[in-house]
């Protein structure tokens, strides 16, 4: 078992040292520096923090343990209630583990960062797995691992070593590409969002990668003007489409891929309000297959993502775990289709 004593000597601080820092013991400062040896350190040696947590490591190891039949789930409170792609894989969830008779238990990413909070969150509410869709620390994934089962969903897990349920973000732009060049197209852009600190970082953005891979196999060239990155929000997708318009002096793209329906119709906004026609003028395709976009106007063109089954693949991946049914991290890729509409509909001539 490892000791407090063992940390301090792995890190070469003192014991009292590295017990404020665990406790969260606010009385005496410890420098940020060491306050991050000190938890990696706890991470790496695989030290719990109190005798819950010892238990249930315990029990886990024994299958002895009394069932609590929670699951976690670490998402931002928000997306689930304005994005219908990511409440349609909630419902998918929840609707799997109550038939199930399991509970799912909603957990904040300040929750699971915060490393006071960490132990507490996880052990003392007894959870017994972790879905995850917000974006939290490897380290943390990893410390989390050696007490309870994970499972990731979207994006951000895509290349981790956890059970991950998913589609191919990069294949499904290369489609929507390579459908919108048979119809003649070959000015097109992409309006999307980035990942990483503040969603900046578009170069490595999966379906970004995709819509790169796929014009270069058109050999097709890509105009920075005409990649929005909207940092996933509507108004930046909106704002960047109209500005797009007014300063392109007559030469736009003829079509935009954009990463999800949601930036797709803020954009198709901005087209409408400048006097242009979609898809005469402009054509879009999204990504999702959101409800409203069956109604826009004209209705979006968009790649089917079978949202609610990521949701109930995930649900019982995680109860398998949980029950040892199924011990490596498994990786399932769910398919997806375009959905051609009326945004999209008209050959190029």
């Amino acid at each position: 078992m490892v000791r407090l004593k063992d940390i301090a000597e792995y890190v070469g601080v003192s014991i009292s040292t590295v017990s404020r820092v665990i406790q969260n013991d606010q009385t005496r400062n410890v420098n940020q520096e060491t306050r991050n040896k000190i938890w990696q350190a706890v991470k790496e040696l695989g030290y719990t923090p109190n005798q819950h947590a010892r238990n249930l490591v315990s029990n886990r190891q024994n299958k002895s343990n009394a069932r609590t039949m929670k699951i976690g789930w670490v998402a931002n409170p928000k997306q689930a209630e304005i994005n219908p792609y990511f409440s349609n894989i909630y419902t998918g969830i929840r609707d799997t583990l109550t038939g199930n008779d399991y509970t799912l238990i909603s957990i904040t990413k300040d929750e699971i960062e915060n490393e006071a909070l960490l132990l507490k969150t996880i052990h003392d509410l007894g959870i017994e797995g972790l879905l995850l869709i917000d974006s939290i620390d490897d380290s943390l994934i990893d410390y989390i691992q050696q007490t309870i089962p994970v499972v990731g969903l979207d994006f951000y897990y895509s290349d981790k070593d956890i059970a991950i349920i998913d589609y191919n973000r990069e294949a499904a732009i290369e489609k929507v590409v390579q459908h919108l060049v048979s119809l003649g197209h070959r000015d097109i852009g992409f309006i999307g969002g980035g990942i990483k600190e503040a969603f900046q970082d578009l170069n490595e953005e999966p379906r970004f990668k995709g819509y790169q891979a796929a014009m270069k196999e058109a050999k097709l060239s890509i105009r920075d003007e005409w990649v929005i990155n909207t940092r996933w929000k509507m108004e930046y997708s909106y704002e960047g489409m109209n500005q797009l318009i007014k300063s392109s002096a007559g030469y736009l793209p003829t079509a935009m891929v954009c990463a999800s329906d949601l930036m797709a119709l803020a954009a198709m906004r901005a087209v409408i309000e400048n006097k242009l026609r979609i898809p005469e003028d402009v054509a879009f395709f999204g990504v999702d297959n959101i409800e409203m976009g069956k109604y826009s106007s004209p209705p979006l063109s968009t790649v089917e993502i079978p949202k609610y089954e990521m949701g109930k693949m995930a649900a019982k991946t995680i109860m398998e775990m949980v029950e040892e049914k199924v011990v490596l991290p498994i990786k399932i890729i769910l398919p997806f289709e375009l959905v051609n509409r009326e945004s999209s509909s008209k050959k190029r001539t």
